[in-house]
């Protein structure tokens, strides 16, 4: 089909979420992706997905050259939420860093904060308590759990299973209730914080552990009598979206992408951090690099998680949740009526924070998406000088254009739900 005059492009249907633009520009944006647009004939289209379509996950624009029902190419644009997170932590101290840094990825908000503290704690040099450690292991990886529902959820939307949608938000509300009963809040916690955590774990969060572990197993049985065993979800999933280990090695891909073609790489595995190399966890690996593998490392992956859970409801040290390093630690609130030392640290420490040695670091974490990594700048103020984060969603969009080369329209929708994309990690 050629298209080469307005009046035919005023017939596109618009509830397709298909947006128009003149050909010309159109020819100018892809041909950096790859020399003219269409062949001698002229006979490809070109067509945007997004950036209000509802199975991009988010502000991601697609644009495809299409011949006929087929994706010849795809090229991702981005940058639609303009958030300028990494800009706006140097005018906050180190202690409102995690405020800022949880609304990226904010499926798991609790996995920028980690990554955030880690790397100010490098640049500080102090040692959280065993049980700060273990409360944060435990709370990211219930994180990953809820993450993962999520995806379960939408996957499942995205590609007509509607009562995945209902089933994968139902699941994930329970661990919701329990972030809300730890932090006080159900996203965006602020929870765990340069020296430590906010708070020690209430009364009751054993019972509540407990119950989510033995009410989750039944549920995932379910997801695979729904899907997994579906001969109609294997067909819209198996060979679709296929990327192989070197190439998701050239483009940085890493996270369930880059475990769906065999690579056995996990940084709580292979860079240890946190008490990971105390708990016992497999890390789950595909073998052909496809969309299905995707959807099946992540299910397992809720197994695992609830695997390492489990052994941190088990060997929980007592002790502080908190690092008593006045310079970084807030006096408890119940001083701060007894003693006006007490009030003056509590004020200085939440208005002028503390200064951190200059230096540079970074530190990465395994988020439910990849590698997450924070690079830190210090020039001895209480700001940093400079902060980036590796976004897995930023990196991983660049698989997009091959996994959806010479595939059909109707998998592509089957190959961005597979990525898994956060915007607001992208746009940060």
């Amino acid at each position: 089909m050629t298209i080469t005059e307005e009046s035919q492009l005023d017939r596109l249907p618009r509830r397709h979420a298909v947006l128009r633009m003149s050909e010309v520009r159109a020819a100018e944006l892809m041909a950096d992706e790859g020399g003219p647009i269409g062949g001698e004939n002229d006979q490809t289209m070109l067509i945007n997905m997004g950036p209000s379509h509802p199975s991009t996950h988010g502000v991601l624009r697609l644009m495809l050259e299409m011949d006929g029902e087929t994706v010849l190419r795809s090229k991702p644009v981005v940058g639609y939420l303009h958030t300028g997170m990494e800009k706006q932590a140097e005018a906050l101290t180190y202690l409102q860093g995690p405020t800022n840094v949880t609304r990226m990825d904010y499926a798991a908000p609790l996995f920028n904060e980690l990554v955030f503290s880690l790397a100010t704690e490098e640049l500080i040099g102090i040692e959280i308590p065993p049980r700060a450690t273990w409360i944060r292991m435990l709370m990211c990886e219930m994180n990953r759990i809820s993450s993962h529902l999520l995806f379960m959820a939408t996957n499942g939307m995205d590609l007509g299973a509607v009562s995945m949608m209902i089933y994968g938000w139902r699941e994930r509300e329970q661990v919701l209730r329990f972030f809300q009963a730890v932090t006080g809040l159900r996203m965006n916690h602020n929870y765990i914080r340069p020296g430590g955590v906010a708070a020690d774990l209430p009364d009751g969060w054993r019972d509540d552990v407990l119950y989510l572990l033995d009410m989750l197993p039944h549920r995932l049985e379910e997801y695979d009598i729904l899907m997994t065993g579906q001969p109609i979800w294997r067909d819209r999933l198996q060979g679709v979206g296929v990327i192989t280990a070197d190439e998701a090695v050239a483009l940085s891909a890493t996270g369930p992408i880059l475990r769906s073609t065999g690579m056995a790489w996990d940084l709580r595995r292979d860079m240890p951090y946190l008490a990971y190399p105390e708990v016992e966890f497999d890390v789950v690996v595909g073998s052909y690099g496809d969309s299905f593998d995707r959807y099946a490392i992540r299910l397992n992956e809720i197994r695992e998680s609830m695997r390492i859970v489990r052994q941190c409801l088990e060997r929980m040290p007592e002790g502080d949740f908190r690092a008593q390093d006045a310079k970084v630690t807030p006096p408890p609130r119940s001083r701060i009526d007894e003693s006006m030392e007490a009030l003056i640290h509590h004020f200085k420490i939440f208005t002028e924070g503390f200064k951190v040695p200059e230096g540079e670091v970074y530190v990465a974490v395994e988020s439910p998406r990849g590698e997450l990594g924070c690079y830190l700048v210090s020039d001895g103020g209480a700001q940093p000088y400079r902060m980036h984060i590796r976004g897995p969603s930023f990196v991983n969009l660049q698989t997009l254009p091959h996994m959806m080369a010479d595939g059909l329209l109707a998998d592509a929708v089957a190959i961005i739900s597979s990525v898994d994309p956060i915007l607001g990690e992208v746009d940060r």
